[in-house]
């Protein structure tokens, strides 16, 4: 049974990164009967990101669930924001993952906006991405990886424009289906 887009709530953490961070928010949604939907965090430099698409219990409001969450002590420092989700929780075909893709090499500029061009030529959506600079190496390395949905009929020619533009500026490119 789905639940009204009224008791659908986006939780955002934008702060400084520190042990117990997901811990101690998920903890408290839990506590306060909240069920996770989708749901992701990530390091980003120093600094942290969550979000998670939240399913309240009746009698929940947004105001109570920011209050609460507002008291944790990991909290401190960082920017919470609790709204109403207004878009439909359940994933649509687009939301559905068919390849796995990860890109790694030197850094350059403008890599992620080339290669998600390619995306977009193929009517493919981007599902998740997430890309980082690794440590070690003079000039470091840098690794993207995006999970896309790509209409069968074009992800043979997606896939092989991804990797061949990854070919042509010296990177490595891996492929996993589904």
């Amino acid at each position: 049974m789905t639940k009204s887009t009224e008791s659908v709530a986006l939780v955002s953490v934008l702060g400084p990164d520190r042990v117990g961070l997901v811990s101690a928010v998920t903890g408290a949604l839990f506590e306060q009967g909240v069920n996770l939907r989708d749901v992701s965090f990530a390091a980003l430099g120093q600094g942290a990101d969550f979000s998670a698409v939240c399913e309240l219990p009746d009698g929940l409001t947004v105001a109570a669930l920011t209050d609460s969450l507002s008291a944790l002590t990991e909290l401190d420092g960082a920017r919470l924001t609790v709204t109403p989700f207004t878009y439909d929780p359940n994933p649509g075909p687009l939301g559905l993952v068919t390849h796995r893709i990860e890109v790694s090499g030197g850094d350059q500029p403008g890599l992620i906006a080339r290669l998600s061009e390619i995306f977009t030529q193929s009517t493919a959506n981007i599902v998740r991405l997430e890309a980082q600079t690794l440590p070690g190496g003079e000039d470091g390395r840098y690794v993207i990886r995006f999970a896309v949905s790509l209409p069968p009929d074009r992800a043979d020619a997606c896939l092989s424009a991804v990797a061949n533009t990854a070919e042509m500026l010296g990177l490595t490119c891996t492929v996993q289906a589904g």
